[in-house]
């Protein structure tokens, strides 16, 4: 017999403490993800047939690369929380269920710092 009232029980983030603030950081990044992607899209559109040299003086712009690192974040973000929710959905065994959220946080990790090491490394004409 439990002696929390009833709007004790349903305060906060429910049971698992995560889901709700999971659910507002999936919105969150899909949301910036729009004009960030139109962004970069832009970017990579303009430099359709340009040269290396082209690409890298254009990253040397601070907003350009500030711009294309953001929608790396938010993009690689969001992906992994979607990948999260299907592993967590559709995944029944605990130890994979387990390798395969390890394996999908190293993922995104290992690509967002490729992502920003390149794009660094073009905002400094290396």
């Amino acid at each position: 017999m439990s002696l929390a009232t009833p709007l004790k029980k349903v305060r906060g983030l429910g049971t698992a403490k995560s889901g709700t603030e999971h659910f507002w950081m999936q919105r969150v990044t899909a949301i910036a993800n729009v004009p960030l992607v139109l962004a970069t899209l832009a970017c990579v559109i303009y430099h359709l047939g340009s040269s290396r040299v082209e690409v890298v003086a254009s990253f040397q712009n601070p907003l350009v690369a500030l711009t294309v690192a953001l929608t790396m974040i938010s993009v690689l973000w969001h992906m992994r929380l979607g990948m999260q929710v299907i592993i967590e959905d559709y995944v029944h065994g605990p130890a994979l269920k387990l390798m395969l959220l390890l394996l999908n946080t190293f993922y995104t990790v290992a690509l967002g710092a490729a992502a920003i090491y390149a794009i660094l490394r073009m905002n400094f004409g290396l």
